[in-house]
């Protein structure tokens, strides 16, 4: 189970205090001594590449990536979109694949040596991957344009052993003197956190043997937007196939702004996927929108190619969304889809057209298919706003068993009470709950077609499903009934949560947790669960980890069997509350709470 419960954790501690290192994650180190201004700035990144990872199919002897002449298949690289030179953007994160040829030194073994980084942002990212058969990291610093330091832990997991739940890219082959092995190489993207409001003027890696950089950068993706909705990637999953067809996906949003962008993720892909041409507008009903739809663009394009395991932002337009409606995200598929990433239970129907490009049109006669999955569609932001509430759940967050169409899912009723108070922030309430999900073992593997759309654990999602949402504030953890109803003890179920909290603190988040509900009656709900269902809640009470706590049992829980839900908060399956217990979970939530 340990096992399970890795991946990648980069802790920062600002205060000095050290924070417990959780199975062999990056862990903060604190603030390092300052630097003089004016003190060298370091090396561009390329300039230092002293190791050769990708070769030629044909001449594999060019690259020895790990020591013992293993390597890269370029033509995997280029089949996955990442060719040379390639903006990649990933976790938020904006990154480019190094401009060099297969058998060219494209990355460097960190040393010590001073890096040349600018930009302000919230986080550094790593394009990263380590050699040696296990986690490999180090201690770094980070310089400041004031002079300042301060510290940071890299940790990058092995290119053939790490987990595939949690790597930005992984390669079918891998390149050997003796021939090419149908193996499996991983590449990871990891960030460390920075202090808040200070330009980044260099990076000092760690000594670490075995730990090879390819990129970094300062993510700045995150900075002025509130997220207004989002939605988790749970798996990669066979669609369609669609072929020259227009998607027409239907969101609910939470904040308004006057600007608007949207994000598309090709999370767990193998292959590019290309957006041919993307629309908003605001919906009128069914696939109708209420005006004619304003046209996207991705860095002045009409379109965007996707590469896999990448991420796609609009660029920012002028279009007011407004506060808790539907909008309408069209975008058109040129090229046939036969697998996609999706959020497999969007409780929300959507359309797909006839052939061709309908993005631009007014009414709704084209779509004349149903889905009730969100594929590719990620994210929708607004610009300023007082930033997100971000929820990490399972399929009670996630809204089954409530009324379909009708948005009321408990983080739609928490949004739409935000909405109408003025005691607090009016904050983006962002729904990252996906059905079935677990916090310490994975239920999608990370890689591959998959029926299962479950995701991976909250532990392998955490950064790039909480830590990478623009202008997060506040997080709540509401899981752990999926692992505690197949066979994970409160023990182990504590220790993820755990570790869930540190690493929101030390991204400045301010971590909240929910109690778990009560399920008798359904199947796997034995005595002997709700027994460990109640040690973690006694734990979750008890507080000193978690910064606040959301009491969820005992809103919904009955008094006179409190292994069971009130009958009148119970869908009827005994394990998901229906409309009437999803209200009553978020009309429960003390709004103060919610304030950083």
């Amino acid at each position: 189970m340990r096992r399970c419960v890795r991946g990648i954790l980069v802790v920062l501690a600002l205060c000095g205090s050290l924070v417990p290192a959780v199975s062999a994650r990056a862990v903060a180190v604190g603030r390092a001594a300052p630097f003089h201004a004016g003190e060298a700035l370091g090396t561009p990144l390329e300039r230092l590449f002293d190791n050769v990872a990708v070769s030629d199919d044909s001449r594999p002897a060019e690259a020895d990536f790990d020591g013992s002449g293993a390597s890269l298949s370029a033509r995997d690289l280029t089949a996955a979109g990442w060719t040379p030179g390639r903006a990649l953007t990933v976790q938020g994160a904006r990154l480019s694949w190094p401009q060099r040829q297969p058998g060219e030194p494209d990355n460097v073994r960190a040393a010590g040596q001073d890096v040349r980084v600018t930009g302000w942002g919230d986080a550094l990212a790593f394009l990263v991957a380590g050699t040696g058969g296990t986690e490999v990291g180090g201690p770094g610093t980070v310089g400041y344009a004031d002079g300042s330091r301060s510290r940071y832990r890299l940790t990058a997991p092995d290119w053939r052993t790490g987990p595939l739940a949690s790597k930005a890219v992984a390669l079918p082959h891998i390149n050997t003197p003796g021939g090419q092995l149908t193996e499996q190489a991983r590449l990871y993207v990891v960030t460390v956190p920075l202090v808040p409001g200070r330009a980044v003027a260099s990076v000092r890696l760690p000594r670490a043997a075995g730990l090879h950089v390819f990129a970094v950068s300062v993510r700045s993706a995150t900075r002025g937007w509130t997220g207004s909705w989002t939605t988790a990637t749970g798996g990669y999953a066979a669609v369609g196939p669609w072929s020259d067809r227009t998607l027409r996906l239907v969101v609910h949003t939470s904040a308004g702004g006057p600007r608007v962008r949207v994000r598309f993720d090709n999370t767990f892909a193998s292959a590019p996927v290309r957006i041919g041409s993307a629309t908003v507008a605001v919906r009128d009903s069914g696939a109708a929108p209420r005006g004619a739809p304003a046209a996207l663009a991705f860095g002045g394009a009409a379109g965007v190619s996707i590469p896999a395991g990448g991420q796609a932002y609009s660029d920012p337009l002028g279009f007011p969304v407004p506060a808790d409606a539907d909008l309408l995200v069209s975008f058109h598929l040129p090229g046939t889809v036969a697998a996609a990433p999706v959020h497999g239970l969007a409780q929300q129907r959507s359309y797909v057209s006839e052939p061709g490009d309908h993005t631009a049109d007014g009414s709704a006669g084209a779509y004349t298919s149903v889905i009730t999955r969100w594929p590719l569609l990620a994210g929708v932001d607004v610009s300023g706003g007082p930033g997100s509430v971000v929820l990490l759940g399972d399929s009670i967050t996630d809204g089954d068993k409530s009324t379909p169409d009708a948005n009321r899912r408990w983080p739609n009723v928490l949004a739409a009470r935000l909405l109408q108070q003025s005691a607090v922030p009016r904050y983006g309430v962002l729904n990252l709950g996906v059905s079935g999900n677990r916090v310490v073992t994975d239920r999608y593997p990370g890689d591959g077609v998959s029926t299962d759309t479950a995701g991976v654990s909250a532990l392998h999602r955490f950064d790039r499903d909480v830590l990478a949402q623009p202008s997060a504030r506040t997080a709540v953890v509401f899981e752990g009934v999926n692992d505690l109803r197949w066979g994970t003890s409160a023990e182990q179920l504590i220790t993820g949560l755990r570790e869930l909290a540190a690493r929101g603190h030390a991204r400045g988040l301010r971590m909240l947790a929910a109690t778990i509900l009560p399920c008798e009656g359904e199947a796997r709900c034995t005595p002997a669960v709700d027994a460990e269902r109640a040690v973690v809640n006694e734990w979750i009470r008890s507080g000193g980890v978690f910064d606040g706590v959301l009491d969820f049992d005992a809103v919904v829980r009955d008094p006179q069997r409190p292994a069971r839900m009130l009958p009148d908060h119970d869908s009827g399956d005994h394990l998901h509350p229906g409309d009437a217990g999803l209200a009553a979970l978020a009309d429960s939530v003390e709004l103060e709470l919610l304030r950083p």
